[in-house]
């Protein structure tokens, strides 16, 4: 129940647009602050000493309400408003025990911190008080709290970009909702840019990965420029997005667009051209369009022809399209392109460069305002490019046939310097024959025509014979081969002839010999017979051996 107050003590208090009737006596027993202002004269008006007082009414309520006894509910919104006021009037543990202070810092350390959203929350609600919220560190402790928070889990930020993709739209992370309770939606691209890039900044010192923050950065844009009618936009708004476009690109390029230091993550292009639509609309500073410029000359070969199409900001006195920016944006690719090529070449950017100024120059060709020398210049650059890369100038003589339909007023000899960038001898045959009966164009383009179509015709023709003659030639190679091949087939099938027939008298010779041989064995027999018949008489005679050969010879004597 809270103290009642003595009637002598209440006083009416104007602050903060809002009137409030309070104890006097209350708030002093809270606030050293206030207490001391009353010691020094009771008759102060707390109204004129407190009118610096860093608080909203919202804020002032929930302070009175303290300090006359009742309980104040806390929440992420109010509870940096509320620290601050504490802070102001000195609503110190000192000065009374469990004081609001105290309170609040322990609520802000336990409900806030640890939780993305209500982070965001407070920081949200502390824009009015940003002197005094950073000068007690209650920014640096959010700021803190949300880059460890990221750094455990960078898909905080979004999904991320990949080199060269557009982002989708925002989706929260499902781990933040299933964690959070009391998750709405909350992101950092809701907050206003005075506490968004110090966010940021310290994201990219604390090495998060550069495809989450771009991603995020791409979200923020989409966010606070990208939406809503930018004709009706009030002048203050003016100021706060051209300030909002000069940040986002510091951001996205912090190298600055210089030689040898590459973003983290390649931006996709139609961000990049759209900063610049909005840059140059909004008067953005030199070094914010430059930056710009100078990123999107090193990607151009990912554009558009529709991404050039760049309003220029005096199309009432002049060129419908801003010609100048392109101009550097294309001079910014060949010096980005002559350094790649030297590295690990590059010809098919610089293919699809050709056909974008190509696109680019059939659509400036059809405006009114657009010069003779602004057109032939781009017409050089394309005729330069297509030459590079092989390409013929179908695309050129395109524009410049545009050029002549739209701007019918030309003089001779303007038409003669325009036609000076068409080169027939890179036309294909069927430009060629449209250009033979081009009356729009100059006699001599005309007859220039003429002669190259007559020209490409001899060519196809001497051509022809000479791929007549080859083939005659070949012809008669292959009849010869195949005669050859004949011959050699006639001089095999004779030695094979020769082969088999000396197999037939091997085959003979092979037969005598084994007649032969049978022969050779029986007369063996026969005489071994013979000898074993002789032997067996001699045995029976008693002139077996040598030794009585002699003695057999003389018995056979005696008997004579």
């Amino acid at each position: 129940r809270p103290p009642r107050s003595k009637l002598t003590s209440e006083i009416k208090l104007h602050l903060c647009g809002s009137y409030f009737d309070l104890d006097k006596e209350l708030l002093a027993s809270k606030s050293a602050r206030i207490a001391k202002i009353l010691r020094e004269n009771p008759q102060e008006n707390l109204s004129v000493s407190l009118h610096d007082i860093p608080a909203d009414s919202e804020t002032i309520e929930i302070v009175a309400k303290f300090c006359h006894g009742f309980d104040v509910d806390l929440t992420p919104e109010n509870a940096v408003p509320v620290i601050c006021a504490a802070h102001y009037l000195a609503m110190t543990e000192s000065h009374c025990p469990d004081n609001l202070q105290n309170r609040a810092v322990v609520y802000f350390q336990r409900e806030v911190l640890p939780s993305w959203t209500n982070c965001l929350k407070a920081l949200k609600n502390s824009v009015n008080l940003l002197h005094h919220a950073a000068k007690l560190g209650l920014l640096d402790l959010c700021v803190d709290s949300v880059v460890a928070m990221v750094r455990e889990d960078p898909r905080l930020l979004g999904d991320p970009l990949r080199d060269g993709e557009m982002p989708t739209s925002y989706r929260p992370n499902p781990r933040r909702k299933l964690f959070d309770l009391c998750w709405k939606s909350e992101d950092l691209t809701s907050l206003p840019l005075e506490l968004y890039e110090p966010i940021v900044e310290s994201l990219v010192l604390n090495r998060v990965p550069g495809e989450f923050i771009a991603s995020n950065l791409c979200e923020y844009a989409r966010t606070w420029l990208f939406s809503g009618d930018d004709d009706d936009t009030p002048m203050y708004e003016t100021r706060s997005k051209r300030l909002t476009v000069e940040a986002l690109v510091r951001m996205l390029l912090p190298d600055g667009g210089k030689k040898g230091s590459d973003p983290p993550i390649v931006v996709p292009s139609p961000i990049l051209f759209r900063l610049l639509r909005y840059a140059v609309a909004l008067e953005a500073t030199a070094e914010c369009r430059s930056r710009l410029e100078t990123a999107i000359g090193r990607q151009l070969d990912r554009a558009t022809p529709a991404d050039l199409m760049i309003p220029s900001r005096g199309y009432s006195k002049g060129e419908k399209y801003d010609t100048e920016c392109v101009r550097r944006i294309l001079k910014n690719f060949y010096c980005s392109y002559a350094a790649a090529e030297a590295e690990d070449g590059g010809g098919s950017r610089l293919t699809r460069v050709s056909e974008l100024i190509e696109e680019f120059l059939a659509e400036i060709s059809s405006d009114g305002g657009t010069k003779i020398s602004t057109f032939t210049e781009f017409a050089e650059m394309s005729a330069a490019a297509a030459s590079s890369t092989g390409r013929s100038c179908d695309g050129i003589y395109r524009a410049v046939d545009i050029y002549l339909e739209r701007h019918r007023e030309m003089t001779k000899s303007e038409r003669e310097e325009l036609c000076k960038v068409v080169d027939c001898s890179r036309m294909s045959g069927e430009a060629l024959q449209h250009a033979a009966q081009n009356e729009r164009l100059p006699v001599r383009v005309v007859v220039q025509a003429l002669f190259v179509v007559q020209l490409k015709l001899r060519e196809t023709v001497a051509s022809r014979r000479v791929e007549a003659t080859e083939r005659q030639k070949r012809e008669e190679e292959e009849e010869e081969v195949e005669e050859e091949e004949e011959e050699e087939e006639e001089e095999d099938e004779a030695v094979r002839a020769e082969i088999e027939k000396m197999g037939s008298k091997v085959m003979e010779l092979e037969k005598e010999c084994c007649m032969m041989r049978r022969e050779i064995e029986s007369s063996r027999q026969q005489q071994q017979q013979k000898v074993s018949v002789w032997k067996e008489v001699k045995r029976k005679f008693g002139c077996v051996g040598t030794a009585a050969k002699n003695d057999c010879n003389c018995h056979v004597k005696k008997k004579k």
